[in-house]
């Protein structure tokens, strides 16, 4: 029975891990824009953390990338605050569906779920639809979940009138500060407050709970859950840390309000007390304790950020405000946070964002070595060469981000993507050295007071326009992931091409005729060779998107084939 516990016990981490990674692969990098986008307010923020968790099926999970999120310079601890409220919330799907054993056979997934099991195998192993596999594993973890459930129920039964069990519970719900530190040392241990609600709910099922000892367990969970992201926070920069002791206020705090509400109640109604509770009434109980907190604290959520400030003190470590000696790349690599890679899709999202944000610190460069040589200034040069090197130290952060993310459990477009992204990076770092071979042209010029002349300096501009224009385009492609936006950098680089041959020849023929220098000459066609090399990275940048696009919608990739022909 001990074997089959442990065994049953086992399927049910295992199959909570695997539903839970099926899940994040189908629901691809929508998260990360569901998170982006509904944490602009903290009721849209609590309602982003109630669907994130209950899609990964973890609030520590959630919470972890929270942590990371501050860190990162992501996520303010307002907004964080908010996340961490609606995690609680969405932990408690889990627990509505461990309950379902008990709403009668039809409705029993044990009762259907060796049926999803075969069904999810068959797919997995014969579908090669890589979104029909990642349905067939939803299927296969959520089976997996209930048969080893089934296993831990049918090991407890046979001991169901033993005393051991009636008196431990008694003893617990007796000395409730004993019970919250039974909840929370085990929920550490196993890092999972879903699992150990399922345990609780398992013991329930056999009529072997009591409702003061369930009750102060349970608390007790919501505690140990914040483990997890403390031990996450150790690593992380004062933000990260001032967000896993966030999370632990709120649900300490919580368990102090409900566990004094809950004591007085059950000295008062003492038969209530030692009843015995079902795995339907620990759903409602955890249901009612994490919304009601939620509502509870919510308008102290200032308050929480105020106090992780004096637990956590010291300076704020907002990525990119103030800290002026951090190179970009370090800057860079704090926001490429290692916890990122706990969620494949959040880590590829983030690194997708990261990389048009090189982009467009190359176009800037770009736009500076322009204007270096229209108004022949030393200083813009200077500042090109400087931006240069952190756009080489981004080059090295991300490329070593994607080597991990590419060794993530990935699906086959998104490992496409992540190729695509190192092509990506290099590009971007070839157009910026293009760039810096213009300021250095510029500083050139300045140094031998050499000038173009007036129809010289028109050409560059309108070449130089339309370069930079290309780069920029391909750039906003990669953000908005756009057919439409790719298929017009292919248009711009072509009428770059063209005015390329033209200059080159019109500038030929003004130095036969005596019209501009030959020093003069030959910095003008190494500009706008360089100018001309940029566009060409700029469409492999769109070209990149182009293919992604056509992998992931199939007629809306043929439109754009066709408007590159």
């Amino acid at each position: 029975m001990l074997f089959t516990f442990i065994g049953g016990l086992g399927m049910f981490l295992y199959g909570m891990h695997v539903m839970a990674d099926g899940l994040q692969h189908f629901a691809g990098g929508k998260m990360q824009g569901l998170m982006e986008f509904l944490t602009k307010n903290r009721l849209m923020a609590i309602l982003a953390g109630t669907l994130v968790t209950a899609v990964i099926q973890s609030s520590s999970a959630t919470t972890v990338m929270v942590v990371g999120f501050v860190n990162a310079g992501m996520m303010n601890l307002s907004q964080a605050v908010g996340v961490i409220m609606g995690a609680n919330v969405g932990t408690t799907i889990t627990a509505w569906m461990v309950s379902m054993s008990e709403w009668g056979s039809v409705f029993n997934p044990e009762f259907f779920a060796p049926l999803l099991l075969g069904i999810g195998a068959f797919i997995v192993l014969f579908i090669k639809s890589d979104r029909k596999k990642q349905v067939g594993e939803i299927l296969i973890g959520f089976s997996v979940l209930f048969i080893g459930l089934s296993f831990m129920s049918g090991a407890i039964e046979p001991y169901r009138e033993s005393p051991i069990f009636s008196q431990a519970f008694t003893v617990l719900g007796k000395n409730p500060v004993l019970a919250i530190l039974t909840g929370a040392v085990v929920t550490a241990i196993i890092q999972s407050s879903s699992a150990s609600v399922g345990i609780l709910q398992t013991l329930a099922m056999n009529g072997i709970v009591t409702w003061n000892s369930a009750v102060f367990i349970t608390l007790g969970q919501n505690i140990g859950t914040c483990v997890t992201a403390l031990l996450s926070g150790i690593g992380s920069g004062r933000n990260g840390r001032r967000a896993s002791v966030i999370h632990l206020c709120f649900n300490v705090f919580g368990a102090i309000i409900f566990g004094i509400l809950m004591y007085v109640l059950f000295l008062v109604f003492p038969a209530w007390g030692h009843s015995t509770i079902d795995s339907v009434d620990i759903s409602i109980f955890h249901t009612v304790f994490n919304i009601s907190c939620t509502i509870i604290l919510l308008p102290f959520a200032e308050k929480l950020v105020w106090l992780s400030g004096k637990l956590v003190p010291g300076t704020d470590e907002l990525i990119g405000v103030g800290d002026q000696d951090t190179s970009a790349a370090k800057k860079l690599a704090k926001r490429l946070d290692k916890r990122l890679l706990n969620n494949p899709s959040f880590a590829l999202a983030t690194a997708s964002r990261e990389v048009a944000a090189m982009g467009r610190t190359a176009c800037l460069n770009l736009e500076t070595a322009l204007a270096a040589v229209s108004e022949e200034d030393e200083k813009k040069a200077r500042e090109v060469f400087e931006r240069e090197k952190d756009i080489n130290g981004m080059e090295k952060v991300l490329t070593a981000f994607l080597v991990e993310v590419d060794n993530l459990s990935l699906t086959e477009p998104q490992h496409e993507q992540v190729k695509n992204l190192f092509y990506t990076v290099s590009d971007i770092e070839r157009a910026g050295d293009h760039a810096d071979n213009i300021a250095e042209l510029a500083d050139n010029m300045v140094r031998d007071h050499i000038s173009f002349s007036k129809k010289g300096k028109t050409d560059l501009e309108l070449i130089g326009a339309q370069a930079l224009q290309s780069l920029q385009i391909s750039i906003e492609a990669r953000e908005t992931f756009s057919a439409e936006t790719a298929a017009s950098v292919r248009v711009l680089e072509q009428s770059v091409d063209r005015l390329e041959e033209e200059l080159r020849e019109k500038h030929i023929r003004r130095l036969s005729k005596g019209k501009c220098g030959p020093e003069s000459g030959v910095i003008f066609l190494d500009i706008i060779s360089n100018l001309e090399r940029v566009s060409d990275h700029a469409v492999n940048i769109a070209d990149y998107v182009a293919a992604e696009v056509q992998a992931a919608h199939g007629g809306e990739g043929k439109a754009l084939a066709a408007a590159q022909k």
